[in-house]
């Protein structure tokens, strides 16, 4: 499993990160204080609070295509 921060603030950049990651077969989730949800759901991540970086954990160590994409969405 790999983590990284991401930063997801406005409700365009929210559909455009679910766009990526729901192309990829593995589990993703985010996890913001002790709650988790599954990255490819929009409601679900509109539940958390955007205000602040959220950790990304993908469930394959095989997902550096996947980081590549992401990589306007990671936090520095």
């Amino acid at each position: 499993m790999k983590s990284v921060k991401v930063i997801l603030s406005m409700a365009e950049s929210v559909k455009h990160f679910v766009n990526i990651v729901s192309k990829y077969p593995y589990d993703i989730d985010l996890r913001s204080g002790r709650f988790l949800i599954d990255a490819k759901s929009l409601l679900g991540i509109f539940s958390l609070d955007l205000s602040k970086p959220i950790v990304l954990e993908i469930h394959s160590e095989k997902c550096d295509d996947l980081l590549a994409e992401l990589v306007p969405f990671i936090a520095k």
